[in-house]
């Protein structure tokens, strides 16, 4: 690590479904945050490592910006506000495919209240756009702000111009030594992930206001004595009987289907055989509840 080297870090702002959680893994080269066409699917300030030989990127996935109804989005906002006042960097993201709106309005003018971050504009999802519609999005973005220090169209999926943004954010960032150790890529604990792994499996073809009814519990990961097999059981905890019914379906048919999606992202990351024992418990309004809006660690 010499002079030259910088680290830092930065999160990436925009309206619920722009690609913030997509972008965060294709940068740091693995899934380290899950991914969901449903708003606020991230509700934790998750950090991704992006080591670079000049350097190292730092990014912290929070949720998106959005009016709260409920006790917990309340706090999903707070988390987001101490985040951009802590970081070096904040990436401003817009979909190449939506037209700029009120939402990406007000939240462009928002970064005036954290002038110790630098301003990215992010114009992502390229890959599902055509030129002139890139091109519009990139005339509306720079108009939004007069202090971006650079405005980027690329994809996540396709990874174009991912490097640019890469090389872009790190110009950015104070000369200093990698916060984290070399390797890591994340520092999420492993039941962290396990948990919203199985989240994203739970989340996978419900609507309305289920998605935001579900939380997931680890109970235990422990390997299985005599045997390469890790048991996993968890419970995932929804707010009414009524939506337990759903997330378990006709003679468990969903659920299974659940804990089979959910293995095989597991297996993967613990690098073993899994046993996943899932459960459906209701707690009754947990999100505008304080005391079990803590005790599922929020």
């Amino acid at each position: 690590m010499t002079e030259q080297n910088r680290s830092g870090f930065v999160t990436f702002v925009g309206r619920p479904n722009v690609g913030k959680s997509t972008l965060t893994n294709a940068l740091v080269g693995e899934k380290i945050a899950i991914t969901s066409e449903k708003p606020q699917t991230t509700r934790r300030a998750i950090r991704g490592i992006v080591n670079r030989p000049d350097g190292q990127l730092v990014i912290v996935d929070t949720p998106g910006i959005h009016k709260p109804r409920t006790l917990l989005g309340e706090r999903l906002n707070d988390l987001v506000e101490q985040v951009l006042g802590d970081v070096d960097v904040i990436g401003f993201c817009v979909p190449a495919t939506e037209k700029v709106g009120p939402g990406d309005r007000r939240i462009a003018a928002s970064l005036d209240g954290y002038p110790r971050a630098k301003k990215v504009a992010i114009v992502t999802k390229t890959d599902a756009a055509a030129r002139d519609d890139i091109t519009e999005r990139l005339i509306e973005v720079d108009a939004l702000r007069e202090d971006w220090a650079a405005v980027v169209p690329l994809s996540a999926l396709t990874r174009d111009q991912l490097d640019v943004l890469s090389d872009e954010i790190l110009g950015l960032m104070p000369h200093g030594p990698a916060l984290y150790p070399e390797g890591i890529t994340t520092d999420e604990s492993d039941e962290d992930r396990i948990a919203e792994i199985i989240r994203e499996s739970a989340l996978d073809g419900v609507r309305d206001e289920l998605p935001h009814s579900i939380a997931v519990v680890i109970d235990e990961v422990a390997a299985r004595e005599g045997s390469d097999l890790t048991d996993v059981h968890a419970s995932i905890v929804v707010e009414r009987d009524s939506q337990k019914a759903i997330i378990i379906g006709h003679k468990g048919k969903r659920l299974r289907d659940v804990g089979a999606r959910a293995r095989g992202g597991i297996e993967e990351l613990l690098g073993t055989r899994v046993f996943l024992g899932l459960h459906v418990k209701v707690a009754r309004e947990w999100q505008r509840d304080p005391k079990q809006l803590g005790r599922l660690g929020f």
